[in-house]
């Protein structure tokens, strides 16, 4: 992709700045008192989750740990049980980490500098991207799956980018796209992650409302179809490893602290089909969200 006229650029931004002063949403996170540990725990629970379920298990696990040095210092089973229904639990165990290599590399302080973040335990380009952007408002390309649907609409015409991590060309196009100074370009990204969220939407996008229309290369070729739609495979909750995996998590996080349970119990927890609630139970042990003590199993 190659960036667009200046024309339609500039239409575009004013399209995304007009709608992110009009339709903003009043998030937790977003408020000004927010610490960059607070955008960087809130850009780790809103992985692979919605926001809705993400704002209350913010607020309540800010105000329970809201520094990284409290949470480094916390129970790793508490942890686990704040996380709740977040989905994929690894992540507050890579939060945990991070928190105590905050604490023990920086101070107790986000740092701030790119090759810093990434070092983290659990931060990618994608964080450490936003916690630039949003918690020390630096000039950062900030890539989520909005911000790439956007750009790939309305600068390359295509309904929607390739599935798997961006591509170099779209990290290019996105570098040619930031405007210039630290404050626009964080401005720059959360107008164009709203945008994609609201507006540019995945499945029912509102093009008949869109005030960046005019400038939507996507809009001018006819709205082609997703030529990547046979790639995106969309796998059901419903009897998948990652349920079996839930239902133990569950019943761990329901019982009181120190709880021992048997292997069969919780075998019989995750699942009717044996072969899959024996691997539930294992990739538990070995991700280290599970830990056994002479046969018996708990939270870490």
């Amino acid at each position: 992709m190659h960036p667009p006229p200046s024309a339609d650029l500039d239409a575009l931004r004013v399209a995304i700045a007009e709608h992110w002063a009009d339709h903003a949403r009043d998030l937790p996170w977003r408020a000004a008192s927010t610490t960059a540990w607070g955008v960087l725990v809130s850009e780790t629970m809103s992985q692979q989750t919605p926001v809705a379920r993400v704002a209350p298990s913010w607020t309540a696990w800010m105000e329970r740990w809201p520094t990284p040095a409290d949470l480094a210092d916390a129970p790793t089973a508490d942890v686990l049980r704040a996380w709740g229904s977040l989905g994929y639990p690894r992540r507050a165990l890579r939060l945990q980490e991070c928190a105590a290599a905050i604490v023990e590399r920086h101070g107790g302080v986000v740092p701030h500098e790119e090759d810093d973040l990434l070092a983290l335990p659990g931060v990618g380009p994608y964080t450490a991207a936003a916690v630039r952007a949003f918690a020390y408002r630096r000039r950062a390309v900030v890539l989520d799956t909005n911000v790439r649907r956007v750009l790939a609409r309305t600068v390359g015409g295509r309904a929607a980018p390739p599935p798997g991590a961006p591509s170099r060309s779209e990290r290019e196009l996105a570098a040619a796209l930031l405007p210039d100074g630290d404050e626009a370009s964080a401005e720059w990204n959360i107008g164009l992650m709203e945008f994609g969220a609201l507006m540019c939407t995945a499945r029912s996008p509102r093009c008949d409302q869109c005030p960046a229309a005019a400038a939507c290369a996507w809009r001018r070729a006819g709205h082609p179809a997703d030529e990547h739609a046979a790639r995106r495979r969309t796998q059901t909750y419903e009897g998948t490893d990652r349920q079996a995996r839930g239902r133990v998590m569950a019943r761990l996080r329901e019982a009181a602290d120190g709880t021992l349970h048997s292997w069969a119990e919780l075998v019989s927890v995750a699942s009717t089909d044996p072969d899959q609630a024996q691997r539930a139970v294992a990739t538990l042990l070995a991700d280290g969200l599970v830990v056994e003590r002479a046969g018996e199993l708990r939270l870490p």
